[in-house]
């Protein structure tokens, strides 16, 4: 059995309340390693709930909080996990590139899980300089804007099967599940709906409107613009954020998951969610879409919104039970952990008691490099 840390993004607690997908993943991966006998210690918000050995980062959760600074923040998570490197055979990292440095300077294994997008313009030079950095992808089509970072593994993010219950029958509703953003697609969701003559709806939160984040005020300015007005169409039901059993309700009762995406999407957490429930998806061809759904099989994949209004009138075609299956063997908490774990021991080297040599802590002189001082 192994010694592994989890370390967490600081600004959603684990599991996360409602929104959070990398943080549901994380929650699941943490439980089920310490089902199977290994000692976890997670690194997380102090509102998270685990099983594992929680070390929190920050007292609470950094989202919606005002007036702190999330890059501080993530720079203690950091200091906390890699300070105690030597007492674990793994960390495990799922800040994205911001562990590459302190990682770098230890000797302790790190797997670096790349949650995000990857196609950002400064991201070549980064990996180039981390040439080194075993990272992990959560599909092949992620991997495409860095096709020469050391790739250990594509393992696909889990779902808890179990607390999504396959819903044989369905509903005559679509379902439009995620974040509110231009490059989810709402707008295009209703107009898909409306034009196909289907009810939709739309479990999502509205965006904050904290317009001193460029990000956030796109968000909020398509939703205000673009999405807002379409909101009064004839069959259109906004429901907003939805928690874990709803979540499964809404995912059962639905004739489809509704997913025009127009981005290259890593994963796609809601479409997995979706199959567990027995509900097909019809999806744009876009990013992990035709690694997650089988087209013809467990959804329809259109290349524009002309062809996702077609397939909404041929999901009757699809077997919700071969929706399930799929799920489950694919994209169980299950399936991902016996992933991570093949991932980890290709990083360990063998040692007498089943554990990898201990690692130094780092030195001051190593965090101080880090912090630039």
């Amino acid at each position: 059995m192994l010694r592994i840390a989890q370390l967490a993004p600081p600004f959603v607690s684990i599991p996360p309340p409602r929104y959070g997908g990398t943080e549901r993943v994380v929650s699941l991966l943490t439980e089920e390693l310490v089902r199977r006998g290994h000692h976890v210690t997670l690194f997380a918000s102090g509102d998270s709930r685990t099983a594992a050995d929680l070390v929190p980062v920050v007292p609470e959760a950094l989202w919606e909080q005002r007036g702190i600074d999330p890059t501080l923040a993530l720079f203690m998570a950091l200091g906390a996990c890699y300070g105690r490197a030597r007492e674990f055979d793994v960390i495990h990292s799922h800040v994205d590139a911001a562990a590459f440095a302190p990682a770098a300077l230890c000797a302790t294994p790190s797997v670096h899980t790349l949650h995000g997008r990857l196609d950002l313009p400064l991201l070549g030079p980064l990996y180039t300089m981390y040439a080194d950095t075993p990272v992990v992808s959560i599909s092949h089509s992620q991997r495409r804007p860095l096709p020469h970072a050391r790739w250990l593994a594509t393992v696909y993010n889990g779902v808890d099967v179990a607390e999504l219950r396959f819903n044989p029958a369905g509903g005559r509703a679509l379902v439009f599940l995620g974040r509110i953003s231009p490059e989810k697609g709402l707008d295009r969701a209703i107009r898909v709906a409306r034009r196909a003559g289907a009810e939709l709806v739309i479990a999502a939160r509205e965006p904050l409107p904290l317009l001193d984040d460029p990000n956030v005020r796109r968000d909020h300015e398509y939703y205000e613009a673009r999405v807002k007005p379409l909101l009064r169409e004839p069959g259109i039901h906004f429901v907003g954020e939805v928690g874990d059993a709803e979540k499964a309700s809404l995912l059962g009762e639905a004739l489809a998951l509704l997913n025009p995406i127009d981005w290259e999407e890593p994963f796609g957490l809601a479409m997995a969610e979706a199959l567990a429930c027995g509900t097909p998806v019809l999806a744009t061809r876009r990013g992990s879409v035709p690694e997650v759904i089988e087209d013809g099989v467990t959804g329809w994949i259109g290349d524009d919104e002309d062809a996702l209004v077609v397939a909404v009138s041929r999901v009757a075609e699809l077997d919700r039970a071969t929706c399930r299956e799929a799920a489950v063997r694919r994209f169980s908490v299950a399936a991902m952990a016996d992933g991570y774990e093949a991932a980890y021991a290709r990083l360990l080297p063998a040692t007498r008691d089943g554990h990898a040599p201990a690692a130094p802590a780092p030195r001051g002189d190593e965090w101080a490099s880090i912090a630039g001082r």
